[in-house]
């Protein structure tokens, strides 16, 4: 069992590690003009995260989930990505601009996200 948390922490520790590397968080208020713009909000959080809080009209696409859904991200107008703390939205944030998404952004965690 011990292991098992060792593995999980070193994915954490990688993932941190990547989205500041890769999609860095965003300031507040560049979220907010982005929002007002009709970005689409992804939470990349598990379904069970989403289901407790998640942002208004935001679409749950667990960061596992992502390669697999990128068809359900509209490619016409920016990506507003968050999550629990912003190291799942920032690895997010770098595999929708890997895969030619623009303006995809690293809102952070849902606590960052405007109101």
């Amino acid at each position: 069992m011990t292991g098992f948390w060792l593995g999980v922490g070193l994915l954490l520790a990688a993932l941190f590690v990547w989205s500041r590397l890769k999609g860095g968080r965003m300031p507040a208020k560049e979220v907010e003009a982005l929002l007002a713009a009709g970005a689409t909000v992804v939470d990349v959080r598990t379904p069970a995260e989403f289901r407790q809080r998640a942002y208004p009209g935001a679409i749950n696409i667990p960061l596992s989930d992502l390669p697999a859904r990128l068809a359900e991200i509209p490619r016409d107008r920016p990506v507003v990505l968050y999550c629990a703390s912003g190291a799942r939205s920032g690895a997010a944030a770098g595999i929708l601009r890997g895969a030619g998404y623009e303006s995809a952004v690293n809102a952070g965690g849902l606590w960052n996200m405007p109101n």
